[in-house]
């Protein structure tokens, strides 16, 4: 979650050493969910035929929904994923790497298939995250598909776990630190390379930090050379509140939050 949280940038030469020392982005910050919404494109379900597939995950991948683990590739993050069919309204997903178990996602949509909740959990920090998330139906699926096939979109997210919401930032000089309550982390120079993002995930994400204004920052995450997000944030005035603009480039979708200074 914290790719969609953050953001650092571009004048950093021009900024004396002193005032980014005393940068207002020091110290920790907790997103609020009720200030967490989405624009741009749906994530589409498909759901017949004994087949599911998502555009939620990037490459899109396509199992049976016989509950057994299927392999998939192109995911540094699981490498099989198990899809239920509980009943008419509801699935269950579980997505395991080497055979543990990093993330278990249940989906129960609405009487009239219009709405949804999906309740997470995910394993693959140091500490699991825990969340809910209520969807909007927006584009039909085929006749015969199940009802929750179709267009959605993110409505509202609530009961997410404080360390799923946290996130530390430390601004000395030209140096810039994050870490999460779940063991995310990075090290970079503001206007300077991309260095590696360090999860527990294991991909080879890595991250870069310009400088865009005294209270702006922003980061690019990048995979094999190609931008994954930006992550644009915006310290106000007071210093107690964060504004992010996060972009999901696969997905092309944009995420603004609002986090407080603990």
């Amino acid at each position: 979650m914290k790719k969609l949280l953050c953001a650092v940038s571009a004048f950093a030469l021009l900024i004396p050493a002193m005032a980014l020392a005393q940068s207002a982005f020091n110290g920790t910050w907790k997103t609020d969910p009720s200030s967490i919404h989405d624009t741009g494109k749906p994530i589409v379900i498909t759901l017949k035929g004994g087949m599911f597939s998502c555009s939620c995950s990037n490459p899109a991948y396509t199992v049976k929904t016989d509950g057994e683990d299927h392999p998939v590739t192109g995911h540094p993050g699981f490498d099989t994923v198990a899809v239920k069919i509980v009943d008419d309204h509801t699935i269950e997903q579980t997505l395991k790497k080497a055979g543990k178990v990093v993330e278990t996602l249940t989906v129960t949509g609405s009487a009239d298939g219009k709405s949804a909740t999906e309740e997470m959990t995910n394993d693959s920090g140091s500490t699991p995250v825990t969340g809910k998330a209520g969807l909007v139906k927006v584009a039909k699926a085929p006749m015969g598909s199940h009802l929750l096939a179709g267009s959605w979109k993110m409505k509202n997210i609530d009961n997410v776990s404080d360390n799923g919401l946290a996130y530390t930032y430390k601004v000395d000089g030209s140096d810039v630190s994050l870490s999460t309550p779940t063991g995310d982390s990075y090290a970079a120079k503001i206007g300077g390379p991309a260095v590696p993002y360090q999860t527990s995930m294991g991909a080879n994400d890595t991250v870069s930090v310009k400088k865009l204004g005294p209270n702006s920052l922003r980061e690019t995450y990048e995979r094999g050379g190609k931008v994954l997000s930006t992550s644009t944030m915006t310290v106000s005035a007071d210093g107690k509140s964060m504004k992010t603009v996060s972009h999901d480039m696969h997905n092309d979708i944009t995420t603004t939050s609002t986090a407080r200074k603990q």
